[in-house]
């Protein structure tokens, strides 16, 4: 049997070894790039540099697709291979074509049938063993890896190839085998068929219907290859440029798209280029679209035909799912006023207006009744099942509401509706806006696992906008956790990227961010300007949502400053808003910023109104923050029992969200108090010392993971890791790998 083939354990003990061509390379990419094309190589950094050296500087910038084809990918990588498998008798080159041919790029599992059929004898397949390039198993044969199994195709005579097809596609008999068995006939076509195109076609529709993007966009290039009618070809590369989208295949996305789809053209910027273009292209795709006639709506009917195109008995209407995507390109952009733009042009094209789009439209115009009446019948529409794009947006429709429980609910299903139909990009994008809920739930650690995870997928599968709405995210779970330099790093990188694509969603997002750790550290001044700053949300700079939402921060900045004519006006606002959805996490904060807003003893009151509310609501790191302030209030009230209780209950929540300048701020006032604050984390507890992030690379660090290889998990620059692990080192009183290994084994021990 071979073993794979893996780089040999490195001595931790030892001195830094050099970056190899691959990580010199890397630096010059984009993220985005960086991650896709390791994606393409099959991970293989040998291919990874080869690669990297050949790329335009607009593929090099992700402006321009990578290239999609092996030749293209790392051809010296593939030479060197070409020659391993020439070397080998030709019985046992003809078993690995075999093979390959059976596993990629359709995977057909029919080899055993095949040899069988074929009467052939698989002891050649000791060669290859013998080889180190490939070996048997009870279910066919396991190559070395990729490019051994591209070299082994690639190397056969075209008539070889066309014979193993031919034999492929005889044992493919069974009734759901049709999709397989077309493939391999049409492998054999030596020019243009019509019939052979017609079949492609025919399965590629069934496989799209199955939830088998993947497979679908395969047949429809082969089939758009093989018709000899252009019309044709280009319906059938539009097709298999949508499948491959979908399958989160972005480069041949962009490489198979054609100009005059304004479909696929605007869900291509939307997700990757400038979203004010995409909201243009979309809307103008969606009042061309043809769709099932509706009755126009009125104004307190914009949810039905939302409702009507969610019902799993029908189909979605085309142009409301289109208007769905032009509603995500107003949000991304943070030009809501566009959203009334929509309304009207649907109304006119006779298209049912989605909840989410009836609402924005009615909070931007102040008819905030009306926006909770339609918000709250998107927001119910979150079962399980159903089409994932409406089912984020019922998620976004809650979370507009202030009902954290279904966000998480509707984003969660969301995911799982996508994975099954095999759409990993729109996974990434539910775990975009399942991100609040973590945020707004005080789950900072739980939040950034997930957003972690979300940011690479985001990456791999071409979503740069959604992976810089995720570092917004990011920024802010740093921020709680107290971690300035990640929180830095990540805004800094969120806003850089939303200015050049138009995303006003996260670079307000990333803005809060910061203004929430110049909270944490008291830095109250700086805290208030930058909250102020969300006031200009033009696309790529803000966010009427996100001032919205970041209101109660703004106040107690405000308030702590004493610059309060300005925070009054945001929180007559904001509890207009907060009374008309009846959320008890927004009574609760506007109580809460009624409480900042008086003077003395009248404020206690609105304390204790707003730790009523927070108890009927999910905002847990809200409510710690409220008794901190609270307990800071009663303490210059010389209310001292009732402050020590506050304060020791917020401090205790603080320790458990893992927000150390929140509980630092709680262990001030109880000094000055003249009370004993609880203990820091003694050198039993060093998990307890770090912040979530910190704890994260340690971890990976002490089970062996380079900074290279923790950076590309984390999505992160190898000098970031290094800092990291410098203050791990410096909060655990360590020197070495070895000893943080140790300390955390008795930790977990």
């Amino acid at each position: 049997m071979v073993t794979p083939v893996n780089p040999p354990p490195l001595d931790r003990t030892s001195p830094p070894q050099p970056p190899g061509p691959w990580q010199r390379l890397a630096t010059t990419l984009a993220e985005g790039v960086r991650v896709r094309l390791l994606r393409g190589v099959h991970g293989d950094p040998r291919a990874a540099a080869e690669l990297a050296a050949l790329l335009t500087d607009r593929q090099a910038s992700g402006l321009d697709p990578l290239p999609i084809q092996p030749a293209e990918l790392a051809p010296e990588l593939l030479r060197a291979h070409r020659a391993e498998v020439r070397a080998l008798p030709d019985d046992t080159r003809l078993l690995l074509l075999l093979a390959a041919a059976d596993q990629y790029p359709v995977a057909t599992h029919a080899f055993l049938r095949a040899v069988a059929a074929g009467g052939l004898d698989t002891r050649p397949l000791d060669a290859a063993e013998t080889a180190g390039l490939a070996y048997a198993t009870t279910g066919g044969v396991r190559f070395r890896d990729p490019w051994t199994r591209i070299a082994a195709y690639e190397t056969a005579s075209a008539a070889d190839r066309h014979e193993v097809h031919r034999l492929l596609a005889r044992v493919l008999s069974g009734a759901t085998e049709t999709p397989q068995r077309t493939w391999h006939r049409a492998a054999t076509a030596l020019g243009p068929s019509a019939r052979l195109a017609t079949q492609l076609s025919t399965s590629a529709d069934a496989a799209r219907r199955t939830g088998r993007p993947a497979l679908a966009g395969v047949l429809a290039e082969r089939a758009a290859a093989l018709t000899p009618d252009p019309r044709d070809r280009c319906r059938l590369l539009a097709h298999a440029a949508t499948d491959a989208w979908t399958s989160g295949d972005a480069d041949r996305a962009r490489r198979l798209a054609t100009a005059d789809d304004d479909t696929l053209t605007g869900l291509l910027a939307l997700r990757t280029g400038n979203a004010s273009e995409a909201f243009d292209t979309l809307l103008t795709a969606a009042t061309g679209t043809p769709r099932r006639p509706v009755e126009a709506p009125g104004p307190d009917t914009a949810d039905s035909g939302w409702l009507q195109a969610e019902d799993s008995a029908h189909a979605p209407d085309p142009g409301v799912h289109l208007l769905a995507r032009v509603t995500e390109a107003a949000v991304y952009t943070g030009d809501l006023r566009r959203c009334r733009e929509a309304v009207g042009v649907a109304r006119r094209a006779g298209i049912v207006v989605p909840g989410t789009l009836g609402g924005l439209v009615a909070a931007v115009e102040g008819r905030y009744e009306d926006a909770r009446d339609v918000l709250e019948a998107t927001a119910g529409r979150c079962g399980p099942g159903g089409d994932p794009t409406l089912l984020i947006h019922a998620g976004i429709a809650a979370l507009m509401l202030g009902d954290h429980t279904r966000a998480v609910t509707a984003t969660l299903r969301a995911a799982t509706s996508a994975r099954t139909l095999g759409a990993p990009g729109t996974v990434a994008q539910a775990m975009e806006f399942r991100a609040y809920a973590d945020f707004f739930s005080g789950r900072p650690r739980v939040g950034e696992a997930a957003a972690t995870d979300a940011l690479r997928l985001a990456y791999a599968t071409g979503q740069d906008n959604g992976a810089c709405h995720l570092q917004a995210a990011l920024a802010m779970f740093a921020a709680i956790t107290g971690d300035a330099d990640l929180c830095r790093e990540r805004a800094a990188a969120a806003r850089s990227y939303a200015l050049t694509r138009g995303l006003g969603l996260p670079a307000a997002l990333a803005q809060w961010a910061l203004a929430v750790l110049d909270l944490g550290a008291g830095r109250f001044a700086a805290a208030a300007a930058r909250l102020r700053a969300l006031a200009a949300f033009g696309p790529g700079h803000g966010h009427r949502a996100i001032r919205h939402l970041a209101t109660p921060h703004y106040v107690e900045a405000a308030a702590r400053t004493g610059d309060t004519r300005t925070a009054r006006a945001a929180h007559a606002d904001y509890d207009r808003w907060a009374r008309a959805v009846r959320s008890p996490d927004d009574l609760a904060l506007s109580a809460r910023c009624r409480a900042l807003l008086t003077p003395g003893a009248e404020a206690v009151d609105h304390y204790r109104a707003a730790l009523d509310l927070h108890a009927h609501g999910t905002r847990d790191f809200e409510r710690a923050r409220t008794e901190l302030l609270f307990g800071a209030a009663l303490r210059r009230l010389r209310h001292r029992g009732e402050a020590l209780d506050r304060l020791h209950s917020a401090l205790e929540a603080f320790a458990s969200f893992g927000a150390p300048h929140c509980a630092d701020q709680a262990r001030a006032e109880l000094r000055a108090l003249g009370a004993p604050a609880s203990p820091a984390p003694g050198p039993g507890d060093p998990a307890a010392r770090l912040t979530a992030q910190q704890l994260l690379i340690a971890r990976m660090a002490a089970d062996g993971a380079t900074n290279r290889e923790i950076a590309d998990r984390l999505a992160l620059s190898p000098r970031t890791i290094d800092h990291h692990l410098r203050g791990v080192f410096s909060r655990l009183g360590i020197r070495s790998r070895i000893d943080l290994v140790r300390l955390l084994a008795v930790s977990d021990g």
